[in-house]
């Protein structure tokens, strides 16, 4: 073969590649169009190309940055509940702070669209998605409380320790369930000190719901490398007035504190 030949073959292969790519931004577009139309019981094939692309730019950063993009303005433009529940979805997956958050945490005080806001939130980067969670805590009725305080504590927020503590003896007693195991979840000193002093004057239906928090945050505390701590409150829940279950495992936590290097 010529080097002429070589070079006319090598252009070729990058003019199809061009013609390729041109297609697939092509059939995006198209997808992300769809989607500002898109509702239950429409063809979900539609927007396929979207999850391909997802794929696509896992090590293009420059073309996920702009997936992202397009994404948050179509979540920003007023699309259908399903369309909304979608985008979240591969929020989850491309969204960064720098993006995505400002457009999610717009989501936290609905109803309809909190839960999947804050899905994605979890899953992104930094102290901005937490911090969205985090003020809108107040802002939200009861019914979306312990869904953000799950996340404040899966994110283990230390920030949140203050305002999760005094919902702890919330009347709702879903809300303050979930304060208690957010507190468990974050495992921190602070967090144990707070579970500590409520534990000592919860009500009857709260008793168990504190006791198996307390045991989590000694859990996490263990992990943290904080055996002292962790072994002080496993001795607190071996007491008698304890659950069985809650004793047998500070009994084994007690152990593990022990020998744990």
């Amino acid at each position: 073969m010529t080097i002429k030949e070589t070079i006319g073959m090598t252009l070729a292969a990058g003019a199809a590649t061009v013609a390729v790519a041109q297609t697939d931004s092509a059939t995006l577009e198209k997808a992300l169009e769809t989607l500002k139309t898109y509702d239950w019981g429409a063809d979900r094939e539609a927007l396929k190309p979207i999850d391909q692309a997802i794929i696509a730019t896992h090590d293009d950063a420059a073309a996920r940055k702009a997936l992202e993009k397009s994404l948050v303005e179509v979540l920003a433009g007023g699309i259908s509940r399903s369309a909304q529940d979608y985008v979240c979805r591969k929020l989850r997956v491309v969204g960064t702070a720098a993006q995505s958050v400002k457009a999610l945490a717009a989501l936290l005080a609905d109803e309809e669209t909190s839960h999947i806001a804050r899905y994605a939130l979890e899953r992104i980067p930094g102290e901005k998605a937490t911090k969205a969670m985090r003020e809108a805590l107040p802002k939200v009725n009861s019914k979306l409380k312990p869904g953000i305080i799950g996340s404040l504590g899966v994110r283990r927020d230390k920030k949140s320790i203050p305002v999760i503590s005094k919902l702890l003896g919330d009347s709702d007693i879903e809300v303050a369930n979930a304060a208690a195991q957010s507190l468990g979840l974050i495992g921190t000193s602070a967090a144990a000190k707070e579970l500590s002093k409520f534990a000592k004057k919860a009500s009857a239906n709260m008793k168990i719901s504190v006791a198996d928090a307390r045991l989590v945050c000694a859990e996490q505390l263990l992990a943290d490398g904080k055996k002292s701590e962790a072994a002080a409150m496993y001795k607190e829940l071996k007491d008698d007035d304890q659950p069985s279950h809650v004793k047998a495992a500070a009994m084994k936590g007690i152990l593990t504190a022990a020998i744990k290097k």
